[in-house]
């Protein structure tokens, strides 16, 4: 198969921490392309609580069983990154309700920026629907069990980073 015909897509996003819904889309992704790249978002003016190394390397380590996945971190519009990895595909993943107007939103901007690359909406399954990573790293502050919410790494990154809080 050429470089042409590679099917290749993007799902871009900050996970900070990523969880099993993030996990899910992933999975689902991969299984409808040649190769998916997972651009971790870099945005300064976000604190985040993990480094992009950290994050690049749970990603990587929550994924490695998928053979045609490669995370990568980025800064900037996620659009330009999308180009730059040579796809035509953005994918995104989206909670109901909670995401949709937002995500619309952001479609309709990347199209202006980049006509040439289409975004594909992705939902977790249901048992994932509710969790973000804002909401897990809230529980895990005050001392929840997040297990079933976040690769096991995660949780022990997530438990050793806010440990002392």
């Amino acid at each position: 198969m050429s470089e042409e015909e590679v099917r290749l897509a993007v799902y871009t996003g900050s996970f900070d921490p990523i969880t099993l819904g993030h996990l899910n889309v992933i999975e689902r992704s991969a299984r409808l392309v040649d190769k998916l790249i997972v651009g971790i978002g870099i945005n300064v003016e976000k604190a985040a609580l993990f480094s992009p190394d950290e994050r690049v390397n749970l990603v990587a380590s929550a994924t490695a069983q998928f053979g045609n996945v490669e995370v990568r971190a980025f800064s900037g519009l996620a659009v330009s990154f999308v180009r730059k990895c040579g796809a035509r595909v953005m994918v995104r993943g989206i909670r109901p309700l909670t995401d949709i107007a937002a995500e619309f939103t952001m479609m309709l901007a990347n199209r202006e920026l980049d006509p040439d690359i289409e975004a594909v909406f992705l939902m977790a399954d249901p048992e994932h629907l509710f969790v973000s990573s804002s909401l897990i790293k809230e529980v895990a502050r005050f001392g929840g069990e997040i297990t079933d919410f976040v690769p096991e790494d995660v949780a022990q990154a997530l438990g050793e980073r806010l440990g002392d809080q």
